[in-house]
């Protein structure tokens, strides 16, 4: 049977101990910010600066023209060559802001023996390895409520201090209702496990302006399977409320079924906004959460590109 723990306050601090002894960065966060440098430099091969589809002067590339797009965007001369049909695209030239918010609330102190890493952790090392590469790729990175968005070379230690540094916010476990700019993206990566109906306030807020976003659902394997048996005392670790069952096999299935519901609840959700929803297992590499919200970001850019 799976073994899980809860890690102590301290750890959704990561490195709050050393930067109360000192100033220096590099005893802040080292181990997560070095794991995030390492998942970013896997993404780098997918970022190319500001060389991508947008509404700059710039020609960049041709490329096929796609079932269902404008058929003003043909470039007629370069299709008269051969037999297909192609677009002519110009460089995106302006960069842009991405708005992170990483989770730091106690339910993400939750690991289990078959996770490579706790929640908290995982959403850290994320949510750092995406802003390195997204200002890597010319993009300004800030975090809603705690930092205006710069394009520092070193923002991942930048972003490090900052959570270290906030004291205010360690509980929360909904993102700040601040509207995002048209323009701008948000990226949310939580466990997701508030209820429905004050996770949807807190999103439709953000997007009120009409930004795009991503939530980033992050989830330990025994959140997914619930593999256990005979009896075991369930614990909520935001409220500090124990439930104990007689049948936990039996249990599981109803817990199961309300999983699935809250998770197409919030499909919907993020389908009515025009956002995107992924979900992380802890039991599989960061890396893979990072290219695909790379790949979502850089295909809501393009689908932006024609909009703006």
């Amino acid at each position: 049977m799976a073994r899980t723990r809860v890690l102590p306050e301290t750890a959704r601090t990561p490195g709050r101990q050393e930067t109360e002894a000192a100033l220096d960065l590099a005893q802040r966060m080292p181990r997560l910010v070095l794991e995030a440098r390492r998942v970013a430099a896997n993404l780098s091969h997918g970022i190319h600066g500001r060389r991508r589809a947008g509404i700059g002067e710039t020609f960049w590339q041709f490329r096929p023209f796609v079932t269902g797009e404008a058929a003003q965007r043909i470039d007629w001369r370069r299709s008269g060559r051969d037999d297909r049909l192609y677009v002519r695209e110009r460089e995106w030239e302006a960069a842009q802001n991405i708005w992170f918010w990483i989770d730091r609330s106690a339910s993400m102190a939750y690991a289990s023996d078959l996770a490579q890493a706790s929640k908290i952790e995982r959403a850290i090392v994320l949510g750092l390895a995406l802003a390195d590469a997204f200002v890597e790729g010319g993009e300004r990175v800030g975090m809603l409520g705690l930092m205006a968005p710069r394009a520092t070379t070193r923002i991942a230690e930048t972003m490090a201090e900052t959570m270290v540094a906030d004291r205010f916010s360690i509980s929360d476990d909904l993102p700040p209702q601040a509207p995002v700019p048209s323009m701008d993206e948000a990226i949310l990566i939580s466990d997701f496990l508030s209820p429905y109906a004050e996770i949807a306030p807190a999103v439709e807020a953000i997007s009120s302006r009409g930004s795009r976003g991503h939530l980033v659902l992050i989830v330990d394997p025994v959140e997914e399977t619930f593999p256990f048996q005979g009896q075991a005392v369930l614990h909520d670790l935001e409220d500090g409320i124990s439930l104990r069952i007689g049948d936990a096999a039996s249990w599981g299935d109803v817990y199961r079924n309300r999983m699935a519901q809250h998770r197409g609840a919030l499909e919907d959700l993020v389908r009515r906004r025009g956002w995107t929803l992924t979900i992380h297992r802890t039991d599989r590499p960061a890396s893979e959460a990072a290219l695909r919200l790379i790949t979502l970001v850089a295909a809501s850019r393009g689908a932006g590109g024609t909009r703006r």
